[in-house]
């Protein structure tokens, strides 16, 4: 089945250049000049990724990554930030507040390629064995691609889920950012190495909801990070 992606971006010439490399690597592309017709794409029809810049017209695409993360039906849509600022408190900011990648003007359109591949990728569920992994409260469910606090979801982007798979899959060892890396095979890894502490500073909110009980995620100083198999783990 085609997947359908949706670009927002008001460079009409960008985005004549990308809807057509995109198409002619196998994918249906529908374009949107403003987020007004952005918004307006996304509630009409389902899509399996958006690449969004964040300087428009009519706003900033930051806004419209805030809507999407608090809306039901598509705060888990594959989302990649497009845009010319690429100074790395922006790329922070971006990935804090929901993006599952980053990628800087200009760039190249294989670039591009292999990261919506990524994205779509590690979104699918067919990529995922049943499993359910357990951890006391903690349930991580493989199929579904969601994490569970006695059984109420936990509020995770698809990168920020990928990233606490790797960690509960090697728990109980310490894991470098190289080797965690490598294990989100298809990710753009520049982005991502510099935004590590704030993945899993969200992940962290999001597991470890009671202050009273210990760390599940855990630094383990001048190494990496650990997840603790057992409820009495600590630092």
């Amino acid at each position: 089945m085609t997947a359908k992606l949706l670009l927002i971006d008001d460079d009409n010439r960008l985005t004549a250049m990308v809807g057509d490399y995109l198409r002619a690597n196998g994918f249906a592309v529908d374009t949107a000049g403003s987020l007004a017709a952005g918004r307006e794409r996304l509630r009409s029809q389902p899509y399996d990724a958006l690449v969004l810049d964040l300087m428009l017209p009519d706003g900033d695409g930051l806004d419209l990554t805030r809507e999407l993360r608090a809306d039901l039906r598509l705060k888990r849509l594959p989302l990649l930030m497009l845009t010319a600022r690429g100074e790395p408190l922006d790329r922070v900011l971006g990935l804090e507040l929901g993006a599952d990648d980053y990628l800087a003007k200009p760039f190249e359109p294989r670039e591009l390629l292999a990261r919506v591949k990524a994205l779509l990728r590690r979104a699918s569920p067919g990529n995922d064995d049943v499993e359910l992994l357990r951890f006391g409260r903690l349930e991580i469910d493989l199929a579904a691609r969601q994490a569970r606090i006695d059984g109420k979801p936990c509020d995770l982007t698809g990168h920020q889920f990928d990233l606490l798979v790797v960690l509960a899959q090697s728990a109980g060892r310490v894991l470098t950012r190289d080797q965690i890396m490598d294990a989100l095979k298809g990710h753009p890894m520049e982005a991502f190495d510099r935004s590590i502490d704030v993945h899993i500073s969200r992940i962290r909110a999001c597991i470890e909801d009671d202050p009273k009980m210990p760390r599940r995620v855990l630094t383990v100083r001048g190494s990496g990070y650990v997840f603790a198999r057992k409820q009495d783990a600590h630092e």
